[in-house]
């Protein structure tokens, strides 16, 4: 008698094994959807996650590299905001990234043979650039007085940036702008954050 109670013991505990195997995978596919909807909510309502394509914001960002863009709360661009653009140009049809140099209202002149960008008289620093300027392929503006609402956007790989100074492009109007890059997150080795 106590050998059957232990066989049927031994044969409830293997049932009660079996049933708990079956609702632990069930569990964690509860708990995988649970956190993909949070992340889709998450990026759809605060921010999204944007490719780098191109190398117009060496050394800053490359080509490849994943990063994550604010848009929920981000309406007033400043100068040094690193932003992605959605306003389709000539040199480019999809979302481009770019820095914010100037915004409404400043006067942006540019030097080639000095190499340099000045806001309203200033000559701005910027350790940021891959190199010293040229006269872009495409002509490229020398000055003009920013629109307000609008921004003056160049990259930091000036020589092989199609940028505001392509007349094509020229200021952006602020409601173009996607978002603001906080943070670079892929590669691991590029991670770290905008700003």
């Amino acid at each position: 008698m106590k050998k059957k109670n232990l066989v049927l013991d031994d044969a409830a505990k293997a049932a009660e094994d079996a049933k708990n195997a079956a609702i632990e995978p069930y569990d964690w596919l509860q708990v995988f959807v649970i956190v993909a909807v949070a992340l889709v909510v998450s990026f759809t309502c605060l921010g999204r996650v944007t490719p780098v394509d191109g190398g117009s914001m060496e050394p800053t960002l490359w080509h490849g590299d994943l990063m994550l863009v604010r848009h929920i709360g981000y309406t007033d661009p400043q100068p040094g905001d690193i932003v992605v653009l959605t306003k389709a140009f000539d040199a480019a049809s999809g979302p481009i990234v770019k820095r914010v140099v100037a915004v409404g209202g400043q006067r942006v002149d540019i030097d080639y043979a000095a190499g340099t960008v000045s806001i309203d008289g200033t000559v701005l620093e910027e350790p940021y650039i891959k190199e010293a300027m040229q006269v872009p392929h495409y002509g490229g503006l020398t000055s003009l007085v920013v629109p307000e609402g609008s921004v003056f956007v160049m990259g930091d790989n000036r020589n092989h940036s199609n940028d505001s100074r392509d007349e094509t492009l020229g200021p952006v109007d602020i409601r173009y702008i996607l978002g603001k890059v906080e943070l670079v997150f892929f590669p691991f080795e590029h991670f770290r954050g905008i700003g």
